[in-house]
């Protein structure tokens, strides 16, 4: 029993170091030759272009509903017209990293443990091995070097497609002024908020891939390994995001831990 609990307790640093493992691999194989760079290509368009369509959609309506919900509050005590200005600092600061690394850990990172997880148990893996070919390098540099461009590209736009769906309900449906509405947002959304959001995404994209590299390289136990990898790797992106989130808040940009 005792030994079990001990197990139950050192597991999430287990965990974190395995990942520092395979990050510090990748980042040294990733500096070597030979360079692929259309595999490279070819990761950033599954992350990044793939992502495309459940961005927007869901960029539209968390925009729709927080202007909803802000011009609601905001009229109770006359100050509906600061409600674009909200909307940006929160998109660009909280709401736009945040939601479009969990999109992305949903489709892409679930994708990717599938993926490496089926080689691994189809020994896919071990055969890159026997042709003198790098596992780590040839799979998961890719993907990590996708996370952290691709993501970022991926906030940007749903904040633009999130202020459309603001701009559309508080405007179109709520009848506040649109020059207002832009005018209070340019005024108080700078680039240090644009840049804060942008900082967490690709740290937010080098997580969800690594963790499903992660997951899916060192899966084992057949098809039901590999569905319990992925299950793993879905719920594991999501508690890093909200922990780097908070942490980057805190430490990064000196906003206050405690």
């Amino acid at each position: 029993m005792a030994r079990r609990a001990a197990e139950v307790a050192l597991a999430p640093f287990a965990e974190v170091g395995a990942l520092a493992r395979m990050l510090s691999e990748a980042v040294f194989w990733g500096a070597r030759p030979r360079y692929r760079g259309r595999v490279i290509v070819e990761s950033m368009e599954f992350v990044g272009v793939g992502s495309i369509f459940i961005i927007t959609v869901t960029g539209l309506f968390v925009g729709a509903v927080l202007g909803l919900q802000l011009a609601d509050g905001f009229r109770e005590f006359g100050a509906e017209n600061q409600t674009g200005a909200v909307v940006g600092l929160a998109l660009a600061r909280e709401i736009g990293p945040v939601f479009a690394a969990l999109m992305v850990s949903s489709r892409a990172g679930s994708a990717i443990t599938t993926e490496l997880g089926s080689m691994r148990v189809t020994s896919q893996i071990d055969a890159l091995v026997t042709m003198a070919v790098n596992p780590v390098q040839y799979l998961v540099v890719p993907r990590l070097i996708a996370g952290v461009v691709m993501v970022p590209v991926l906030t940007m736009l749903f904040n633009l497609v999130g202020m459309f769906g603001a701009w559309f309900v508080c405007v179109k449906l709520l009848a506040i002024d649109s020059g207002i509405f832009l005018e209070r947002m340019r005024w108080l959304v700078d680039w240090a908020d644009v840049r804060q959001g942008l900082i967490k995404a690709a740290v937010f994209g080098l997580a969800v891939c690594l963790i499903a590299c992660r997951q899916g390289f060192f899966a084992g136990g057949g098809a039901a390994g590999v569905g319990r990898a992925t299950n793993r790797s879905v719920v594991h992106s999501a508690i890093a995001i909200l922990m780097l989130d908070y942490l980057i808040t805190g430490l990064v940009l000196g906003q206050g831990l405690f």
